[in-house]
């Protein structure tokens, strides 16, 4: 890309859910490429798409729940590659998983998984996505019909194809989650994902051995009953995308649609749940 741009650097408080909401309003705005900071996100648009009220209309700015202030430059011609490189590490998950760039060298570990960097959201680095490796590494997963709701860059559906998991249908509802996530199975050699776009409407009629969903807890809840219909008779589900003190409102929800708490994991106050049919 040799447009100049402009990148805003935002200052975020609470830094994860507000991150999430802006990236979600900034998508709307011409907004294409983002970085996640220590303190939020830098977001980027090109120059030319640019205007000085792009960000008038954008709520969470102006919303009392969240302390957002933000710096703009101007960026000459952008060589993302060198952005990325200089911004995105390898993850290692137990020593069994790493996630990294096509720039990171190759490493031993058993499951090596390729995620093309265009967002920070979704490599693996957020709590949350590195507990749902956990599980995914410690679950028997062969030939189980899956489904990776919520799939960001379908990270999860990828590992559960290398660990035997067949047929898998990875969901989305943000667009560019969905066309990255086609592109990261395919750069992983994957030829059992299938990636759709959409929400929890798209289950009707399906069933699955195994359901992956790393959302937020008001979505979770709002969507139970259909993940709890669509999984088959001793089935298992993974849950993760809310923090400890949301536990009781998922365990509530999980429980009293016939589930089954098995374990959890934590980290900095994000959780991990895991449940049978």
């Amino acid at each position: 890309m040799s447009n100049n741009y402009i990148g805003y650097h935002f200052t975020i408080s609470p830094k994860e859910l507000g991150s999430e909401i802006l990236v979600a309003e900034l998508e709307d705005k011409a907004f294409e490429s983002y970085m996640e900071t220590e303190e939020g996100i830098s977001a980027y648009v090109q120059k030319e798409l640019w205007s000085e009220n792009i960000l008038d209309d954008v709520s969470i700015l102006k919303n009392k729940e969240f302390q957002i202030s933000y710096k703009i430059e101007e960026i000459e011609q952008v060589n993302w590659n060198e952005e990325w490189e200089k911004n995105f590490e390898p993850i290692d998950v137990d020593g069994k998983c790493h996630v990294r760039a096509p720039f990171h060298s190759m490493t031993d570990a058993e499951f090596d998984i390729v995620i093309e960097p265009k967002m920070s959201f979704g490599t693996g680095h957020h709590e949350t996505t590195h507990m749902m490796i956990q599980h995914l590494l410690e679950t028997d997963v062969i030939n189980m019909k899956t489904l990776d709701m919520g799939c960001g860059t379908a990270i999860l559906a990828i590992l559960a194809e290398m660990k035997g998991a067949k047929p898998i249908d990875a969901i989305d509802i943000d667009n560019w989650c969905y066309l990255n996530s086609i592109e990261n199975a395919e750069r992983n050699n994957c030829k059992e994902i299938k990636v759709y776009q959409g929400d929890a409407s798209l289950l009707v009629g399906k069933k699955y051995d195994l359901i992956i969903a790393n959302i937020n807890r008001n979505i979770l809840l709002n969507d139970m009953q259909q993940y709890v219909d669509c999984l088959n008779p001793k089935g298992t589900i993974l849950f993760s995308g809310f923090y400890t003190e949301d536990i009781p409102f998922i365990d509530e929800s999980c429980t009293s649609k016939g589930l089954t708490y098995v374990k959890k994991f934590e980290r900095n106050n994000w959780v991990s749940l895991k449940y049978v049919n």
